[in-house]
């Protein structure tokens, strides 16, 4: 479910218009546009290129090179599954097949409803407590199969005996 920028339009112009129009300030426009349409819409990058002067391909770099952002809409419940050395080895590939099995959705990807979105990260810096997965801004430590269809009931999602949803 992606969010109607037309909705948004004005949310939008009331954050890059609430920083100057300078080129430092990019980042902290981008991360506040993030926070409210859970991803970076092409008219919000445009307009924050426009209100900076600085040329569209050089915001459009920005959004591509820092892994934090992304140009689809994420779901509202974003899941990042760590796939670092010591998540990989503890069975962080199981908890991702897991996700498909019980969501549809593979990295990158968000479930038709925009209830959830997964992508894999290279570390959350969680070793000692590995596999970690984190929804939202909350780590899930040792997660097991059965641990991850908990998690996912408790955010809404509906989960059948056979771990489809």
């Amino acid at each position: 479910m992606a969010v109607d920028i037309n909705q948004i339009q004005e949310k939008i112009h009331v954050i890059i218009y609430a920083y100057p129009g300078e080129k430092r300030y990019i980042l902290a426009m981008m991360q506040d546009l993030q926070k409210i349409c859970n991803y970076l819409p092409r008219e919000g990058l445009e307009l924050i290129a426009e209100h900076t002067g600085v040329a569209f391909s050089e915001i459009y770099s920005l959004a591509t090179f820092y892994k934090a952002f992304s140009l689809v809409p994420r779901g509202k419940y974003n899941i990042k599954v760590c796939d670092g050395t010591a998540c990989h080895i503890k069975g962080s590939a199981v908890i991702i097949d897991q996700v498909f099995n019980s969501l549809g959705i593979k990295p990158g990807e968000t479930t038709e409803d925009g209830l959830f979105s997964l992508e894999t990260v290279n570390c959350l810096g969680a070793c000692a407590i590995a596999p970690v997965l984190m929804v939202n801004e909350k780590i899930y430590p040792k997660v097991s199969s059965s641990g991850l269809l908990d998690i996912i009931k408790a955010y809404g999602g509906h989960v059948h005996e056979d771990g489809k949803s």
